[in-house]
C-alpha cells in the first residue's frame, strides 16, 4: 500500500464519516432541536460523545456483516473498499445536499451490492432474508408504535386529561427526559452506522473492527458540526414542529428499534425509523392526506428510493473501470 493510496483511502473515509454525522445528527437531535429544547453547541458536543460510545460498544455485529457476510472477505481489497466508500460517501453528499436525511446504511450496502454483482459473489441469503425485510418491517413498525402510543394522548379530550396535568406537573422532568433520550439516539447511531465505514475496512483487512470503530467515531461530531444544519431543519422543523412529549417518544421509539439492528448485526437505517416516527404525529396532528402530500415528504421518498441505486450503479460502474477480475 503506497503513501498515495493511503491518503486517497483516508480523505475518502472522512469525508463519508463527516457526511454521516452530517445525516445522523438530524434523527439523533431534530425532534429536540424542533422544540427549540437545546443549544446547537451542546447538541453538537452530546451527539459526537455518544455516537463514539455507541460504536466502542455495540458496533462490532453490524462492522462484520458489512465486512465479510454480504461478500467474500477474498474480494475486498484496499481498491474495492476505495471505491465502495467513495460511491456511498458520493450518494450520501448528495442526499446532504438537497437537505434530506438520507440511510448511511442502505448507501453504503447499495455500494457492498455492486461490488458483489461486479465478482458475482453476493450473498443474496444476507441481503434478501436478513438486510431487506428489516429495511421493511422496522419502519413500519417505528410509524405504528409511534401513532399507537401517541394516540392515547393527542389530541387532548375528557379520558387523557390526567395525562396532561402530571406533565405539566412535571414540565423540567420532561424536558430532561427528552434531552436524554436524544443522546440515547446518538448511541443507536453509533452501534450501527459507524459500521458503515469500519465494515468495507475490516474486510479488506485494513483494520481490526475495535480501532476502527474508534477512528471513524470522532469524525460524525465534526460532520454533524460542518454539515449538518441543513438536515437539522428539515427533520426538526420543516415536517412538524416537536414539542416535549412528541420528541422524547420519537427518540425512544427510533434508538430502541436501532439498538435491537445493531444487536443482530443488520445495517439499518435510523434516518428512516425517525422520519418514520416524526410522519406519525404528523399524520395525527395535520391528517394522512396533508402530510404525504406535502412537497417535503415527497422529495424525502424519493432521494430515500433513489440514493441506494446510485451507490450500487457508481460502485459497479467504477469497478468495471479500474478493477481486473
Amino acid at each position: 500500500m503506497n503513501l498515495p493510496g493511503v491518503i486517497l483511502l483516508s480523505a475518502i473515509v472522512i469525508f463519508f464519516a463527516m457526511n454521516m454525522g452530517a445525516s445522523g445528527v438530524a434523527p439523533a437531535f431534530a425532534a429536540s432541536w424542533g422544540g427549540n429544547f437545546i443549544k446547537k453547541k451542546q447538541l453538537l458536543l452530546l451527539f459526537g460523545i455518544f455516537v463514539i460510545l455507541g460504536g466502542v460498544i455495540l458496533g462490532r455485529n453490524v462492522s462484520l456483516t458489512l465486512g465479510k457476510d454480504l461478500v467474500p472477505q477474498g474480494f475486498m481489497d484496499f481498491n474495492v473498499v476505495v471505491i465502495i466508500l467513495f460511491s456511498a460517501a458520493s450518494s450520501l453528499f448528495l442526499a446532504n445536499l438537497l437537505k434530506i436525511p438520507q440511510s448511511t446504511s442502505q448507501v453504503t450496502v447499495g455500494a457492498i451490492v455492486g461490488a458483489g454483482l461486479f465478482f458475482q459473489h453476493l450473498n443474496l441469503k444476507v441481503l434478501l432474508v436478513k438486510i431487506l425485510p428489516m429495511w421493511i418491517i422496522l419502519p413500519l413498525l417505528s410509524y405504528g408504535l409511534t401513532l399507537l402510543i401517541f394516540k392515547s394522548i393527542y389530541p387532548p379530550r375528557h379520558g387523557n386529561l390526567h395525562i396532561y396535568q402530571k406533565l405539566f406537573a412535571n414540565h423540567r422532568k420532561i424536558k430532561l427526559s427528552s434531552l436524554v433520550s436524544s443522546c440515547y439516539v446518538a448511541f443507536a447511531i453509533g452501534s450501527n452506522n459507524v459500521a458503515n465505514a469500519v465494515g468495507p475496512l475490516h474486510g479488506a483487512g485494513l483494520v481490526n473492527v475495535g480501532s476502527g470503530l474508534l477512528l471513524v467515531a470522532p469524525l460524525f461530531g465534526l460532520g454533524a458540526a460542518l454539515l449538518g444544519t441543513g438536515t437539522l431543519e428539515t427533520a426538526g422543523k420543516e415536517i412538524v414542529p416537536l414539542g416535549l412529549v412528541s420528541s422524547t417518544l420519537v427518540s425512544i421509539v427510533t434508538a430502541t428499534l436501532l439498538i435491537f439492528a445493531s444487536v443482530l448485526g443488520v445495517p439499518q437505517s435510523l434516518v428512516q425509523l425517525n422520519i418514520a416516527s416524526i410522519f406519525a404525529i404528523s399524520c395525527l396532528k395535520d391528517g394522512h392526506r396533508y402530510t404525504w402530500d406535502r412537497g417535503i415528504t415527497r422529495r424525502t421518498f424519493f432521494v430515500w428510493a433513489i440514493t441506494p441505486v446510485i451507490s450500487s450503479g457508481m460502485a459497479y460502474f467504477l469497478l468495471q473501470l479500474f478493477i481486473k477480475r
